[in-house]
């Protein structure tokens, strides 16, 4: 009895050193903890997003993807000479301007940058809340609006009003062959009909990542207006995503009118 209390109590002793042995290599290991907080706050960030209004969901988006693309501008415009434009043709302003875009100063760049990449958010952001998807529509509606503001932050109001045409048209045109290219050279996926609907909504989330999670668990599509806490818990699905999912299927009419 007590050879076993004391083998027993050996046990539990080493389990408690390797517990804080891990603990340990935790706390000593500040890029990962750093990453799991990361990791925390996006997807809260995520979940706070997803509860907003369209109109507040695309001021964020492009707040925040156009201080990204001022940032980049301004790094790029540092590291390339501004262009003389002296002894320039007349006619040759306009297209000057817009060629600031990618050899003007950091002001310039960090200008057309900012409307460039925030606005092309922006409008992707909103048309993925609408239509529930991403596709080639969605990207070259996006790249026509970001055509046009570049456009319009480059040339300004005097800008003749063809140039913004053809710039928001080569801005449509370079997205749906770059969409298409991407679509072509991308791994196909295989479309399991009894996860189309757990994997469109997944997607809307910006949660696609946690698909295997769903066929592991045998999550299928008429399971979706059953879906509990405990059930995403036990498909391995961290909080964050859990309660993104939970809060989806009970703002979409269509799962939850078959919960019965």
């Amino acid at each position: 009895m007590v050879v076993g209390g004391g083998g027993g109590g050996q046990k539990r002793s080493g389990g408690e050193m390797m517990a804080m042995a891990s603990l340990f290599n935790d706390q000593q290991n500040p890029i990962q903890q750093f990453q799991v907080k990361f990791k925390e706050v996006e997807t809260n960030f995520k979940t706070w997003l997803s509860k907003q209004s369209i109109p507040v969901e695309a001021a964020v988006v492009s707040t925040m993807s156009g201080v990204q693309g001022a940032f980049i501008g301004g790094l790029m415009g540092t590291l390339s000479p501004e262009m003389p434009q002296a002894g320039v043709d007349p006619q040759a302003i306009a297209s000057l301007k817009q060629a600031q875009a990618l050899v003007g100063g950091p002001w310039v760049q960090a200008r057309n940058f900012a409307a460039i990449t925030g606005v092309n958010a922006g409008i992707a952001s909103v048309m993925k809340r609408i239509r529930g998807k991403e596709d080639i529509e969605s990207a070259v509606v996006a790249a026509l609006g970001s055509g046009f503001a570049y456009s319009l932050v480059s040339q300004g109001l005097q800008g003749q009003p063809m140039n913004a045409i053809t710039t928001a048209a080569g801005f449509a045109v370079f997205q749906g062959v770059f969409f298409k290219l991407g679509e072509r050279f991308s791994k196909p996926s295989t479309e399991d009909p009894f996860y189309t609907r757990g994997r469109t909504m997944l997607v809307k989330l910006g949660l696609e990542k946690y698909e295997k999670n769903f066929k592991k668990g045998l999550l299928t599509d008429p399971t979706l207006p059953l879906l509990t806490d405990s059930a995403l818990k036990d498909a391995n699905i961290p909080p964050g995503p859990r309660l993104m999912i939970l809060d989806h299927i009970q703002r979409d009419p269509e799962i939850k009118g078959k919960r019965k």
